[in-house]
């Protein structure tokens, strides 16, 4: 398979554009497979009144792991969670300069970019490289205004400046945190239990860091335990991590989420089974799912990323700009309510001292103080909507 990399020119920059000087921004796409029709319906006007130009369902790639995977046309989009809330608390204006840091299908950078238009332009990052390929030939009609960028939000700051020049400044970030239905649901990321296929859960599947078949056959049971408890919120962690030990122990390494899943099964309904008063009885979800959530943020990193994220987030809006987080658990959306909590905080002494001390100026506004949670319609629509979370803040002058 060929990648083909995307240089993008900056020699005439639109009145938006806060850089005088030319530059160029080469992000490396691997190539997709795709009908034009069927990636972008509306592509004979891309700036037409419909932002939501998504079809239902999920999104997907498809080789078992390999960056360059090949795609069709036929992978339905994933559908974008809380479009227009996250539109509307955004403030989108024409013009503008956004950054959606986990582009995905493009779901939400299309909506960014038709509120924006004619001139307005979105930085669009993803680690996975296949979702960045579906989004570039999506958003194709959009030119030059959609600038995509294949990394970590964690960098934003250096890829927006890459493409605006160093004094850039943004009006808006979103970052919609987690995994998308494509990922779940189509083979090659070894994210779900619904299919047997190798454990690997890198967001980047070219990425040098240890797949979760490494850290599950590799790292010490109380290191297994400890992810499980507090990535998984899940109750049974050392009974799981000394299951995956024993078969460790008995020379059976798990090396597929089949496995995996069977093997937590067998552990958590085996408990719960032996007493209605045993924790996993009664159970909404597969019980593998707090485990294979845990394996996943601890393979990516994923809470020290949100995390520094943020930080980059703040660095990078212009005063007045906007950021919008959707969280999916509460370990993720503990870390956006902290984090915009104390940049919105006049004091961040400790509780106790009789006068501050801190000498803490905020740079930050929020503009919910309550979580905005999906519609009704929308998780009927879209039941795997239901656990979103939506915080918003804006930035203040320094």
């Amino acid at each position: 398979m060929v990648s083909l990399a995307a240089t993008l020119e900056r020699e005439d920059l639109p009145g938006g554009f806060r850089s005088g000087a030319a530059h160029r921004l080469a992000v490396p796409v691997p190539a997709i497979r795709v009908r034009s029709e069927t990636v972008m319906p509306n592509s004979s006007n891309p700036d037409s009144s419909n932002p939501d130009n998504t079809g239902p369902g999920s999104t997907g790639p498809g080789n078992s792991g390999a960056a360059d995977a090949v795609e069709t046309a036929e992978t339905p989009f994933h559908r974008p969670v809380l479009l227009p809330e996250v539109m509307g608390q955004l403030g989108v204006r024409p013009g503008g300069w956004y950054v959606d840091g986990t582009v995905g299908d493009g779901g939400h950078t299309e909506s960014l970019l038709r509120a924006s238009g004619p001139q307005g332009c979105v930085l669009g990052i993803d680690l996975d490289p296949r979702s960045l390929a579906r989004a570039v030939a999506r958003l194709a009609p959009f030119g030059e205004r959609f600038i995509p960028a294949q990394g970590s939000y964690t960098d934003m700051v250096s890829l927006a400046r890459a493409a605006w020049g160093e004094s850039a400044q943004v009006d808006g970030v979103l970052l919609d945190l987690g995994i998308s239905s494509r990922q779940v649901d189509a083979e090659g990321f070894g994210f779900s239990f619904q299919k047997d296929e190798p454990l690997d859960m890198r967001f980047d599947p070219d990425a040098d860091i240890p797949t979760a078949a490494e850290i599950i056959n590799t790292w010490p049971e109380a290191d297994l335990a400890r992810i499980l408890k507090e990535y998984g919120e899940e109750h049974r962690a050392r009974a799981i991590a000394r299951g995956i030990e024993r078969a460790r122990a008995q020379g059976r390494p798990l090396g597929t989420t089949g496995e995996l899943a069977n093997l937590v099964a067998r552990l958590v309904l085996g408990a719960a089974g032996r007493g209605s008063n045993r924790r996993g009885a009664g159970r909404k979800t597969n019980p593998a799912t707090r485990t294979f959530q845990a394996l996943r943020i601890a393979v990516n990193d994923e809470l020290t990323a949100v995390a520094a994220g943020l930080r980059a987030a703040i660095e990078l809006l212009a005063p007045e700009g906007r950021l919008a987080v959707i969280s999916y658990h509460s370990l993720e959306d503990r870390v956006a309510k902290t984090i915009l909590a104390q940049q919105s905080a006049q004091c961040i002494c400790p509780p106790g001292l009789p006068v501050c001390v801190c000498n803490h100026r905020p740079t930050l506004r929020r503009l919910n103080r309550r979580v905005i949670r999906p519609a009704a319609e929308e998780v009927a629509a879209n039941p795997r909507s239901r656990s979103a979370r939506l915080r918003v803040a804006q930035r203040l002058a320094d």
